[in-house]
């Protein structure tokens, strides 16, 4: 379902899902008025970049509905690899941006609700910068075009993103077979093994970045101490100067995680 400028397409998908649509269905806007990302930040949405939610009715069992960003993510890391081919400065970042050469490509943020009649509603938006990039921020970013790919037009991205969609929620199965999801998103995460800094609502953390949990939780090794993390940003390089005192995270809602 395309439109020329919506307000976000995850509010866009959420009104169709509540007025009784069957889902499987993605929604595309060309422009976003009030694109939002992690913790209600602005996602800037100008022309030209890929805005796109997929609605997914009854996907799976509500309590493995967090472990969709997990499939975006890996879903979205080989649709872009499709584009750039084999290149080894793409990579994930906890919990679900896609990085290039360290530089933000593309976001996630997954949503979820109770629909009347017991249906369940998973919304996942996925924004990714095609022929331009919002000024560094908290993040650096970056955009196909910069980087210099010759498939840089949001079209192919769609369609390799939707085959790769496809594909991974069968990997998936309903939740059944996140080993598999989880094991590729390893495979293709940034910082493992690497000393990271991240945002927590306690406070910044710096340590090593070991692995995810069954769950999809950080484990950070602090000086032979192993954390458990549910939400943060996560900088793989030196966050700006005040980043970690100024950024505000809390742990997964059971209907709502923001990673776009």
């Amino acid at each position: 379902m395309h439109h020329a400028e919506l307000g976000s397409t995850n509010d866009e998908a959420l009104s169709i899902a509540a007025a009784g649509d069957a889902g499987r269905l993605w929604i595309v806007a060309d422009e976003q008025t009030k694109g939002r990302g992690r913790h209600g930040r602005q996602w800037s949405s100008p022309p030209g970049n890929l805005y796109a939610s997929l609605l997914l009715i009854d996907a799976a069992p509500a309590h493995k509905a967090p472990e969709l960003g997990f499939v975006a993510g890996v879903a979205l890391f080989h649709a872009l690899r499709g584009v750039l081919g084999s290149d080894p400065l793409l990579c994930i970042k906890w919990p679900n941006d896609i990085l290039y050469a360290g530089a933000k490509l593309a976001g996630i943020l997954l949503e979820s609700t109770q629909l009347t009649g017991g249906r369940f509603a998973c919304v996942i938006g996925i924004g990714v910068n095609c022929c331009s990039h919002p000024a560094p921020a908290l993040y650096p970013a970056t955009d196909l075009a910069e980087i210099g790919t010759l498939l840089s037009h949001r079209e192919d991205v769609l369609l390799r993103l939707s085959e790769c969609f496809v594909h991974w929620l069968g990997i998936w199965d309903r939740g059944r077979n996140f080993d598999a999801i989880r094991a590729e998103w390893l495979n293709h995460a940034g910082g493992i093994g690497m000393r990271i800094s991240v945002s927590t609502p306690s406070g910044p953390r710096d340590g090593i970045f070991e692995t995810i949990d069954a769950s999809g939780r950080l484990i950070l090794n602090v000086d032979g101490e192993m954390l458990n993390l549910e939400a943060g940003d996560v900088f793989l390089s030196a966050p700006p100067i005040g980043a970690l005192a100024g950024v505000q995270s809390a742990a997964p809602q059971p209907f709502r995680e923001e990673h776009r």
